[in-house]
């Protein structure tokens, strides 16, 4: 069982902002009074370490990350940017280059902190599975941030909406190969497989909240909505593309606003 995971590097540096803004300081909060010194986290897709430079300040040190890609690129652009624990201290990095659906308990062995942004929602049933188990097995607590639930509110409404976000997470959940993605399902699935094996789960809503201001993360992020859409249902084409038109010119006129929702879960030994 393998994955590999396209993602764009200016993806990720244009969505970081509002990701951090969304992302749950309660729960790790939560999860770093569980940690004792010297805490090491492994972080599984970490691309180009939004969630080190995010979560390394609220979390007591000394740290050491070790960050999980398939993308060697990325793995070196994260370990390059700098990061500071709670106490100001620069937290230490080291790479590891390999597939998630791979991963096993012995791959996070002496981990104090497991973590993970935006990347659930991308895995199948099975790597999901490998992810908690190989938690569970390490006997590290989990902070899993930003996995979408599917829903999306735009304002002003418009019956398009409804339309497009079902055939998003239609895609969202297709077949790729032999992979079944599980998108907004995978935090409930997460969240059930922790709480069967015994573990303690809190969840907590982290919405991106999108104003006339992130107008180039709006547009980038329409783009891909409605192109996945399409791409499920191709029947939409011609309505999409009408439908970006008037976004587009509602967002030119700071009239547009979009919330995309998703939900951050800690899971902890109970």
């Amino acid at each position: 069982m393998s994955v590999v995971i396209p993602v764009s590097a200016d993806w990720l540096t244009l969505r970081e902002d509002a990701d951090a803004g969304s992302r749950s300081r309660a729960l790790a909060v939560k999860a770093g009074r569980m940690l004792r010194p010297p805490v090491v986290v492994h972080d599984l897709g970490t691309g180009t370490g939004s969630m080190v430079r995010w979560s390394a300040p609220l979390l007591p040190g000394p740290q050491t990350w070790v960050l999980h890609d398939w993308n060697d690129a990325l793995l070196q652009h994260a370990a390059a940017a700098a990061a500071h624990d709670r106490d100001g201290r620069a937290v230490a990095v080291r790479t590891r280059a390999g597939e998630l659906g791979l991963l096993q308990g012995a791959d996070l062995a002496g981990a104090s902190l497991v973590t993970a942004s935006a990347l659930l929602d991308v895995l199948s049933a099975d790597e999901v599975g490998a992810v908690v188990a190989a938690c569970i097995a390490a006997g590290a607590p989990a902070l899993f941030a930003l996995s979408v639930t599917g829903r999306v509110t735009l304002d002003p409404i418009d019956p398009g909406d409804g339309v497009f976000e079902a055939a998003f997470n239609d895609h969202q959940r297709r077949l790729v190969e032999d992979r079944h993605l599980l998108g907004p399902d995978a935090a409930t699935v997460v969240a059930d497989l922790f709480r069967a094996a015994g573990w303690s789960v809190r969840v907590a809503d982290s919405p991106w909240r999108l104003e006339p201001g992130d107008a180039a993360l709006i547009t980038e992020w329409l783009d891909g909505w409605l192109a996945a859409a399409v791409a499920q249902r191709p029947a939409l084409r011609e309505w999409a593309a009408e439908y970006a038109r008037m976004r587009m010119a509602q967002l030119a006129a700071d009239r547009l606003r979009v919330v995309v929702h998703h939900v951050d879960l800690l899971a902890w030994p109970s």
